[in-house]
């Protein structure tokens, strides 16, 4: 790639200096510290800082030119373009040579079930003898390669630069979760998608994108703009139980060939589950290729909902139902989601990622419905994130559970008891504070909360008050493995810290209450 390539793919509204076109580029930045000598500089606006005001380190380190949105004079080229987050996706995407036209790619969108879907489709992608790349929140990976996930969707540079390794390893297909940050920073701009997938719309980062409608709209992009615009012979796979999937469904269908699913049969796909209990779901799904059964140690419908994106997505790909069936045999759900820490003593403890209204009571709803005795939560809120979630997830717990334990989750640069002042107005009309003596005692019986900011010491307790067949959902966290507390980031793992105290702490025998069986 020259720099006569680069001004071809962004038609620069205005080039200011002179630019020789012949020169070749060494390599494509966005952070200026980072640019190597006929590198070009891309000069994004970020949330910490802008681009813009690093241009001359940039140039010091030997930019052949800059990329932005301001009409600056410098010693190299100026491109000036409208938007550079688009630039950036543009550039990146010709410089490694358009990985995403060599490769199958599937994007999932919504706002809870990607990471859990992503993991089902990989596996029956696996099982069909397809070569797997998955770029989602728990990390991403290609055969034996991992590498960390800072953010779900990558910026646009570093995912062209993956899709671009992943084709070099042999794969055939990637997975792609596509965040709402991504979808609103232009990151996937670029990418040519083979199949979108829908899950469902429901409040999340609205501290980011402001309201719901813009949420929405941002979501929508995908189906509207990228999909659209993908030279290939492109499928959505829509959720219609989700009302902005009906929505969704109604707008694309003319425009590309669509398959609905939810748990009722005026969708293409649609359940009918035989067994759901706390050891999983057994079932068959309907679909107009022809029926399959599945049996998964997952849990609950919103679970049942993401086997029927997953089978979905893989009859999109025009997979045969007898192949998709080995693969669901194979899929055991993703770290973190409904995840289950095994106990010798009959305790069900669950660790799960929800950190939404609605993923939490998917989650507790779920928990619920199959549930033998008592139903304990653990949850509590991120600091720095939408404040407005917070008396809504307390509201569903205190509705939901038998006992709820409100502690920390990642409160970074905000007081936890803040945060968790925050989460109480939801759950006090509901239900009583709980005596903390009565509690540490074990001898607590009744419906109600109890608030330990210590997030080690909450799992504890509520592990300590489990009894056999007691149900304990430790929420927020899922698969990370670290708490930021103001701003640092320390080791701390849900299902570790668990799976610690359910070995030490083997459950009392209590006589039971009146009424209760024992």
């Amino acid at each position: 790639m020259n720099l006569d390539d680069v001004i071809t793919v962004l038609q620069p509204a205005e080039i200011i200096g002179a630019a020789d076109g012949a020169l070749p580029v060494s390599a494509v930045h966005y952070r200026a510290q980072d640019v190597v000598p006929r590198g070009i500089f891309v000069a994004i606006p970020g949330f910490a800082a802008d681009g813009h005001d690093f241009v001359d380190t940039a140039v010091d380190r030997g930019a052949l030119a800059v990329v932005t949105q301001k009409p600056l004079t410098l010693d190299v080229p100026v491109l000036r373009v409208a938007n550079t987050r688009v630039a950036l996706a543009r550039i990146a995407a010709a410089f490694y040579d358009h990985p995403s036209r060599d490769l199958t790619l599937i994007g999932i969108t919504g706002t809870n079930g990607k990471t859990t879907v992503a993991y089902i489709l990989e596996s029956i992608l696996q099982a069909n003898g397809r070569i797997v790349g998955v770029l989602g929140t728990v990390n991403h990976r290609c055969g034996a390669q991992i590498w960390p996930s800072a953010n779900t969707t990558p910026e646009s540079l570093d995912l062209q630069q993956l899709l671009a390794e992943m084709r070099s390893a042999g794969a055939t297909h990637v997975v792609m979760e596509v965040a709402s940050h991504g979808l609103a920073l232009n990151r996937v701009d670029g990418c040519e998608f083979d199949v979108g997938v829908f899950t469902n719309l429901t409040q999340d980062h609205l501290d980011f994108h402001g309201d719901m409608d813009r949420y929405w709209e941002t979501k929508k992009r995908l189906f509207t703009e990228l999909l659209p615009a993908s030279p290939k012979d492109v499928r959505t796979v829509i959720n219609r139980d989700n009302v902005h999937g009906q929505e969704l469904a109604a707008q694309v269908a003319n425009a590309l060939p669509t398959l609905t699913f939810g748990l009722d049969e005026a969708n293409d796909l649609w359940p009918s589950v035989r067994t759901s209990d706390l050891n999983g779901i057994r079932g068959m799904i309907h679909s107009p290729a022809g029926d399959l059964s599945f049996a998964s140690p997952m849990v609950g419908r919103h679970n049942i909902e993401n086997l029927l994106a997953a089978v979905g997505a893989a009859l999109a790909l025009n997979l045969p139902p007898h192949a998709i069936q080995a693969g669901l045999a194979a899929a055991g759900g993703a770290p973190g989601r409904l995840e289950r820490v095994p106990d010798a003593h009959g305790r069900f403890v669950y660790v799960d990622y929800a950190h939404t209204p609605d993923a939490l009571e998917n989650v507790l709803n779920a928990l619920q419905q199959i549930k033998t005795r008592r139903l304990i939560c653990l949850f509590g809120c991120g600091g720095d994130r939408d404040r407005r979630k917070r008396p809504l997830m307390g509201a569903i717990a205190g509705r939901l559970s038998d006992l709820v334990v409100v502690t920390s989750d990642n409160p970074r640069t905000e007081d936890p008891e803040e945060i968790i002042a925050d989460i109480l107005p939801g759950i006090t009309p509901i239900m009583p504070r709980v005596d903390h003596p009565q509690v540490l005692a074990g001898t607590w019986r009744d419906p109600g909360y109890v608030v330990v900011p210590d997030r080690r010491k909450a799992i504890a307790l509520a592990i300590r008050l489990a009894r056999p067949a007691d149900t304990v959902l430790i929420a927020g966290k899922g698969h990370e493995n670290y708490q930021i507390i103001g701003r640092d980031t320390v080791p701390f793992d849900d299902c570790e810290i668990a799976a610690r105290n359910l070995a030490a702490a083997p459950p009392k025998t209590m006589t039971p209450a009146k009424g209760e069986t024992p």
